[in-house]
């Protein structure tokens, strides 16, 4: 490879476009370092993997049936594809990363039916998602079957244990299903000073996409089944939608290093805690901030004239053109000098455009 190449495929210099821009923590590649020695078998049938399904049981419930995938839509797909027959709906946020950020794979893949519902602030009630459970045994009509969450939000929300317990009472009411997106479930647990078995079993779920890609891991989430949700079909599923990793050891492997131990719960940490800086270093510049920073997510308002040279230098982007609304992510490596850089941008534009 030479000089330019390089140069240009790699870069020190951390921005806040998203949690998925950042690099593998340490103790993750030494992990995968460590299961690459010698031949075990493939597709999941080996110690490592059994091992990182224990540890995992230990955070989310005894119980739990599990299965690990490559990605976070790939891990929605399976647990709504294993929940759901092809007449059956779910009904989720309009904002939902299943609905808008998935380009259509749990309707073409899974084979299932979008109910999107209009919400305020990215989260589902049991008062707006109550009306679209019509339809019951009508044969014109989609079966609604899941009520599917994410916690943390698109829009930076967290669900309390509180509110996804009354959301899964509803689902139960009607022989439906609670499904969580949690890509950022380790950052909801940290931010609330909970364990994730309060997210999950214990707040009544049923099925969980558990994200590590978003915290720190290479590449890997968890299909994670509770109770009447866990099913024989999971891995059939799972094969089917071209989420069965052969080299299995190596996804297992990071699944160990991140939660056997609280490194799953420093990294969340550390990404919150930057947030909370950015969030208050921004309103400090003068600058609105537009939605509660409940984690590692802030969304603000930019002046349009200063909004390119600093996407240009920190690596965001608009979330909502209409009002020039922005998104930063914090992630596990966010350094307090990269927060300040972009406060300090703040100012200085903001003194400049006045």
């Amino acid at each position: 490879m030479s000089d330019s190449t390089d140069e240009t495929m790699t870069t020190t210099r951390r921005g806040f476009g998203s949690d998925n821009h950042a690099g593998v923590h340490p103790a993750v590649l030494e992990a995968i370092a460590q299961a690459n020695v010698g031949h075990v078998e493939a597709y999941g049938n080996d110690a490592f993997t059994e091992y990182a399904h224990a540890v995992l049981r230990r955070h989310v419930g005894e119980d739990a049936q599990i299965s690990f995938t490559f990605n976070g839509t790939g891990a929605n797909v399976v647990a709504l594809g294993t929940l759901c027959k092809p007449w059956e709906s779910v009904i989720c946020p309009a904002t939902a990363h299943i609905n808008t950020d998935e380009c259509g794979a749990p309707e073409h893949i899974a084979n299932i039916k979008l109910v999107p519902v209009d919400t305020p602030d990215g989260k589902l009630t049991p008062e707006l998602a109550r009306p679209h459970l019509v339809g019951f045994d009508f044969e014109h009509h989609a079966q609604p079957r899941v009520i599917s969450i994410s916690n943390v939000t698109e829009l930076g929300g967290v669900y309390t244990q509180a509110e996804m317990r009354a959301l899964a009472d509803l689902a139960h009411e009607h022989g439906m299903f609670l499904h969580v997106d949690g890509a950022r479930i380790c950052n909801a647990a940290e931010v609330l000073g909970v364990q994730l078995r309060a997210l999950t079993e214990g707040a009544g779920v049923d099925a969980l996409s558990l994200g590590g890609t978003k915290n720190g891991m290479l590449a890997g989430e968890a299909v994670v089944l509770f109770g009447d949700a866990r099913s024989e079909y999971l891995p059939y599923v799972r094969k089917q939608s071209g989420q069965l990793s052969s080299k299995m050891r190596f996804v297992s492997a990071q699944f160990i290093a991140m939660f056997d131990g609280d490194l799953w719960l420093r990294c969340a940490g550390h990404a919150n805690a930057m947030a909370a800086r950015l969030a208050a270093g921004t309103r400090e510049a003068g600058i609105e901030i537009s939605r509660p920073v409940d984690a590692n997510e802030v969304f603000a308002i930019l002046p349009r004239e200063i909004t390119p040279a600093l996407i240009e230098r920190f690596r965001f982007y608009v979330w909502d053109e209409t009002r020039n609304e922005v998104r930063w992510v914090c992630s596990w490596d966010t350094a307090e000098e990269d927060v300040d850089a972009l406060v300090d941008a703040l100012r200085a534009a903001g003194a400049d455009a006045s």
